[in-house]
């Protein structure tokens, strides 16, 4: 028998259910009620949406240009609902990020205080080993001196990798170092100078430089050594001569902090080695190609969102320009290593103390959008 729908007599209390809901009441349903609904405009002046309720959204204008135009480009905060174009922006964004967004004035990194390191910290972070801890025999300056005077010798017609001199100052390089360990701490990110194979991610067997396609350039023997000397250099201590300082226009940059010379070895890109295809959403704007495969699900990528070294940090250059591309000291190139693909930064001439390190992202590929680089 179907229930009643007879109201109570006025005055009288409903009888409720064993649900707690009132015996014979009929209740609308939500498409009902949204029929006969008011509609509500979410904004402080109706009249600003153009006095009927109209898309706010359409009379957004960008907070630094004051221009609506470029509505393509035009990114909403997700806390003030501000507007700013993707270029009008210190550091500007290269390309919509996925998921929430905040403009300057909301996000906390501008408020976030730089952590302060310690030497004791400094050493934990670096995870420095002293001469003894070492397996190897630490090598002295002059000792890399010998090395590169032997290679010149043997091989005057190839220019090989020189390796960085490190300050002598221990103050100084305590100062590099504070300003990387601050860099890295801020983007929430752990110091590595290798690669990384996490979990869920590429395996170290993926990263083979055969699968290039077209080939990849072998990097010599010496330069090989040069390249282990300057890690086993920095275990213990020895940074290359660069800071890491903000800039309202570029964001976090690297500065020279005494002369360096053409060709010497900057750093490796290091960070999660991932397939291209799972990171095809992802919207971290330093991503490096690692490997260039034949088969496309087989390329690879550098990803230094949670790990990476000094070189998370060093700046692209617009290459549509030609004032852009004068501004190039450094580059970068992808070698074979062992059979195995790696990302180096090397200086492509003299740099003096307090110039700042570009490098053309795309190194020879050209396939980066650099047009959007300050």
């Amino acid at each position: 028998m179907a229930p009643s729908s007879i109201p109570s007599a006025p005055g009288s209390q409903p009888q409720l259910g064993a649900s707690g809901i009132a015996k014979g009441r009929k209740y609308r349903s939500l498409k009902e009620i949204m029929k006969v609904a008011k509609r509500v405009v979410a904004a402080e002046n109706v009249e600003e949406c153009g006095g009927g309720g109209g898309n706010c959204y359409s009379r957004v204008a960008c907070e630094q240009c004051g221009s609506g135009e470029r509505d393509d480009e035009l990114m909403l905060c997700d806390r003030c609902d501000r507007g700013y174009h993707m270029l009008c922006l210190r550091p500007i964004v290269a390309r919509i990020p996925i998921g929430p967004w905040f403009c300057p004035a909301c996000s906390d990194d501008n408020n976030r205080p730089l952590k302060s390191f310690t030497q004791k910290k400094i050493v934990e972070f670096f995870r420095i080993q002293k001469c003894g801890e070492s397996t190897g025999k630490c090598a002295s300056p002059q000792d890399a001196k010998k090395r590169r005077r032997r290679s010149i010798v043997f091989h005057k017609k190839r220019r090989r990798l020189l390796p960085y001199i490190s300050s002598e100052d221990p103050v100084r390089k305590l100062v590099q170092m504070r300003s990387l360990a601050s860099a890295l701490t801020a983007l929430s990110m752990e110091f590595s100078n290798e690669l990384t194979y996490a979990p869920g991610m590429a395996t170290k067997l993926s990263n083979q430089a055969m699968y290039e396609d077209g080939g990849m350039q072998v990097l010599p023997k010496e330069d090989i050594e040069t390249l282990e000397l300057c890690r086993a250099m920095y275990g213990r201590g020895e940074c290359p001569p660069l800071i890491v300082t903000f800039d309202s226009c570029e964001g976090y940059t690297v500065e020279a902090d005494s002369p360096i010379k053409d060709m010497t070895f900057i750093a490796e890109y290091t960070g999660d080695v991932d397939f291209i295809l799972n990171r095809e959403q992802d919207d971290c704007d330093s991503m490096m190609t690692l490997l260039l495969a034949t088969d496309p699900s087989k390329s690879l990528v550098v990803c230094p969102d949670k790990r990476g070294n000094i070189a998370r940090f060093i700046n692209g250059i617009n290459n549509y320009t030609p004032e852009g591309r004068k501004k190039q000291n450094v580059k970068c190139v992808r070698y074979c290593v062992n059979g195995e693909c790696r990302v180096l930064l090397v200086a492509t001439r003299d740099i003096s103390k307090g110039e700042r390190l570009y490098y053309d992202y795309n190194g020879y590929e050209q396939e980066y959008p650099t047009h959007n680089f300050v």
